[in-house]
């Protein structure tokens, strides 16, 4: 069987950061990779869910809007893949950094998070999810798109 494109990076090299994980025509797969692979702590589940409904949320609302194909986490609880269509890296790049200051700025109800809306909506944690996004930050916060790709 193939492999697929992520079990091709080298999961021992991986950094935290912003990396472009594969390209499909005129949609780019974002690998926002905000913890360390194979070293723990690793994102808490109910933190992992808040970034997820707020940042899907966000990136929804913003200008980009009509370009967000998905956003969703990694099973290993490392971050989170990020598809856009038609979007210039650097854009990306300056999008990306901008939703994470507002999850770690974020005071409210978090979207989406009643049983009606959300398959698991009990297994939520905002001040989980603005502790990730404030340590992420300082990472991301001088990223280009010079630094979008993987190191091997």
């Amino acid at each position: 069987m193939k492999r697929i494109a992520s079990f091709c990076v080298d999961h021992t090299k991986l950094l935290p950061g912003i990396y472009v994980s594969r390209i499909d025509g005129d949609i780019i797969t974002y690998d926002i990779r905000m913890k360390k692979p194979n070293t723990p702590p690793f994102l808490s589940n109910g933190a992992l869910h808040t970034i997820e409904h707020l940042f899907a949320t966000f990136a929804r609302n913003s200008e980009y809007a009509d370009r967000v194909i998905y956003f969703g986490p990694m099973g290993c609880r490392t971050g989170f893949y990020f598809l856009l269509r038609n979007v210039d890296r650097s854009e990306a790049v300056r999008l990306i950094i901008h939703l994470f200051r507002k999850i770690a700025d974020y005071e409210g109800p978090i979207p989406g998070a009643a049983a009606a809306e959300c398959g698991n909506y009990r297994e939520h944690d905002l001040v989980g999810a603005k502790q990730e996004a404030k340590a992420f930050l300082p990472v991301i916060q001088d990223w280009n798109e010079s630094k979008l790709r993987y190191q091997n």
